[in-house]
């Protein structure tokens, strides 16, 4: 990602939401060159309603994992998550755990 210079620990523990299992499925987001660390954290804040902490780890997890799952929930809810997320360009995909 561009512009990503925001230093996180190696190590990122996802906080327990209480929506792993919830439904089923994912929203997984993948890293690419062009988007900007500001508009991945703000399309993933609008997108999963997660708050700016979350939204900066997942963040994080994409640009140095290459990938991160975003979002958990029925397929629905992830469909219409990873539509709002590829407005901006960003590969997403949903899938059932």
């Amino acid at each position: 990602m561009a512009g990503l210079t925001a230093s996180l620990p190696e190590t990122v523990n996802q906080p327990d939401t209480g929506q792993e299992g919830r439904g089923g499925w994912i929203v997984t987001v993948f890293d690419n060159d062009f988007n900007t660390q500001s508009e991945v954290i703000n399309i993933l804040m609008v997108a999963t309603g997660c708050d700016l902490e979350e939204a900066e780890m997942e963040t994080w997890e994409v640009h140095n994992l290459g990938k991160s799952v975003v979002h958990h929930g029925d397929q629905p809810e992830c469909e219409q998550a990873a539509s709002v997320i590829a407005q901006i360009g960003i590969e997403v995909r949903v899938s059932q755990e």
